[in-house]
């Protein structure tokens, strides 16, 4: 499953199909949570375990996913964190009603915070289910065909739509993204070739042993950062399917230690083929249904699931493996020190930073009074260097700081990391 990159007005209906794709497609980019013993496996190396992610064929299976995030924010509470200065902000000017009930961005940030269980099924890209299981209320996006659901069952609201066809062009394209470029998907052994040939200077790839999860045996994939001492991350570690290439663990560590940054996975996965009624939707009766045209995404700042975290492009590798498996699109980098739409890149691979220079006709800065002064005191602290000064918001993974003239620094990278950077481009 993949969703188009049109900037048409039907294209933002699409988003509970996005949230599917982090949700079920995530489990090839972040770990299960308990390992039972480690299998003796036929050796591999790491070039034949890249090609075999790549030639993987998987399109239908069903499980249990668990996720864990560690991010370091103040009470591990990201979504508390969206509606502080939500509220703070006055969100009651559309943020409130049909559309607060079916905010795709407050439930994927549900998913970047403490544990949470997902019921996933997959069958091809015409049919995908994915269930965020609460105490509260279940919430479910289904995928059958072309329409697309996203039931909240505390709310008691339905968000119904048509999703979008794919552009012309995206079949055509269907091959990988890679720093160097697009390579073909149907040969796997020159995709892993030119993946690690592009990740050479920047990741150290390896194959670190085996385990056992969900019932299946897996070899682990190490990548660990090369001369990168700015970056917040020590290691992904990424369980890969023996038999059929599907990667099922991926582990994000910090270069602090302790826990690692998220991990998401399998606690049980079956390869058959999900029964068709799977994939069958009824809202419940009392059930409010939301149409598309009820829904204003762009106004209450819906995005896609990608704008979520800012910054993760800047790991080499994730967008690069996602890209290789499946339809997920691997991260478009820009070259160092040069100027993109989104802004200007400092630095190469881990060290990456992104900087994106105020407006200055606009008052830059974040504010200082009233409720969301006291919010951004909370969550952001003050640093000075020959840039001027400014706020850093951190995380255990990625770290922003906003100078006082409003140029913004985003990054997997230290706060030293950002000021670095920073004084460098003042």
């Amino acid at each position: 499953m993949s969703t188009t990159r049109a900037s048409s007005k039907a294209a933002r209906y699409a988003v509970p199909v996005a949230v599917i794709t982090v949700a079920v497609a995530s489990v090839g980019l972040v770990p299960a949570l308990a390992d039972n013993g480690d299998p003796k496996l036929p050796k591999i190396t790491a070039e034949e375990l890249v090609a075999k992610v790549a030639e993987s064929d998987v399109e239908q299976f069903s499980g249990t996913v668990k996720t864990r995030t560690s991010l370091g924010l103040p009470g591990e509470n990201l979504q508390g964190l969206f509606q502080d200065f939500a509220g703070a902000a006055g969100a009651g000017a559309g943020g409130s009603g049909a559309d607060a009930d079916l905010d795709p961005s407050a439930r994927l940030a549900a998913l970047f915070q403490g544990e949470n269980t997902l019921k996933v099924a997959v069958d091809g890209e015409d049919r995908q289910r994915a269930t965020l299981v609460s105490d509260a209320g279940d919430y479910t996006f289904v995928h059958n065909q072309g329409t697309v659901w996203a039931y909240d069952a505390a709310a008691k609201t339905a968000f119904r739509a048509t999703a979008p066809d794919e552009d012309a062009d995206e079949d055509a394209d269907a091959d990988t993204r890679t720093p160097g470029g697009s390579i073909d998907k149907t040969n796997p052994q020159q995709a892993a070739k030119e993946l690690l040939d592009a990740l050479e200077d920047t990741t150290t790839v390896s194959v670190d042993g085996t385990t056992r999860l969900a019932g299946r045996d897996a070899y682990q994939l190490a990548l660990k950062p090369k001369n990168a001492p700015d970056s917040t991350v020590d290691s992904v570690r990424i369980a890969v399917d023996a038999k059929n290439g599907m990667p099922l663990k991926v582990s994000l560590e910090s270069r602090d230690g302790g826990k690692p940054i998220g991990e998401i996975g399998f606690t049980s996965v079956d390869f058959g083929k999900p029964a068709a009624s799977t994939f069958d939707f009824a809202p419940p009766k009392g059930t409010k249904i939301v149409k598309p045209e009820d829904v204003d995404m762009e106004k209450d700042g819906n995005g896609s699931a990608h704008d979520a975290l800012p910054g993760l492009d800047a790991i080499p590798g994730l967008g690069d493996l996602a890209g290789i498996h499946g339809d997920a699109e691997g991260a478009e980098g820009t070259e160092d020190g040069k100027d993109g739409k989104d802004g200007k890149v400092i630095g190469e691979g881990w060290n990456s930073v992104l900087m994106i220079k105020g407006d200055a006709d606009a008052e830059g800065g974040l504010p200082e009074d009233g409720q969301v002064g006291d919010l951004v005191d909370a969550y952001t602290k003050k640093v000075k260097g020959d840039f001027g000064t400014g706020r850093v918001f951190s995380t255990r993974l990625v770290n922003t700081l906003i100078t006082d003239d409003g140029t913004v620094y985003v990054g997997a990278v230290t706060k030293d990391g950002l000021i670095k950077a920073a004084n460098a481009n003042h």
